[in-house]
């Protein structure tokens, strides 16, 4: 196939940079014995913005990580940057988790913990600080940071 033969969505995904951020897995009592599954949490980004979550749930590693994958690439979102920081400080709650954002000057780096950091790289944010409270699910956490970063709006260039 030639490149301009290749469908859109193919040549959208060579840019976009994926990352998994948690594999568990979970063993579920039955009257036979156990059941075993494993569950994936994974994100997408384009250094540019774009940033994409998804949970895929499967008896084996790799189809979970597949799934996520495809459900991350899904749910991408545009968040708006300014300069390589966010536009302005963001403050939310969503479930037990609550979310602190700051935009910090150029030379600063990221200085947030947790799922935050990866989120945050892949979306193209390189200074920045911040702190998740009250929650150390991964999952919570990587959904409140997403609803965080929903919240941001744009800042003009001076």
């Amino acid at each position: 196939m030639t490149e301009q033969a290749k469908p859109q969505q193919q040549v959208e995904d060579k840019k976009l940079e994926e990352r998994i951020l948690m594999i568990r897995r979970v063993s579920k009592k039955t009257t036979g014995g156990n059941y075993i599954t494993f569950t994936v949490l994974a994100a997408v980004g384009d250094g540019q913005g774009g940033i994409g979550v998804g949970f895929g749930r499967s008896l084996e590693i790799p189809p979970a990580i597949k799934k996520a994958m495809l459900r991350a690439k899904k749910n991408l979102i545009k968040i708006n940057l300014f300069k390589s920081t966010i536009p302005h400080e963001v403050k939310l709650k969503y479930k037990a988790a609550k979310v602190l954002l700051k935009p910090a000057p150029e030379g600063t780096g990221l200085k947030v913990g947790s799922v935050a950091r990866p989120i945050l790289e892949l979306a193209g944010v390189k200074n920045a600080s911040g702190k998740i409270i009250k929650s150390r699910n991964k999952i919570v956490n990587t959904y409140a940071l997403v609803r965080a970063l929903k919240k941001l709006k744009a800042r003009k260039r001076i």
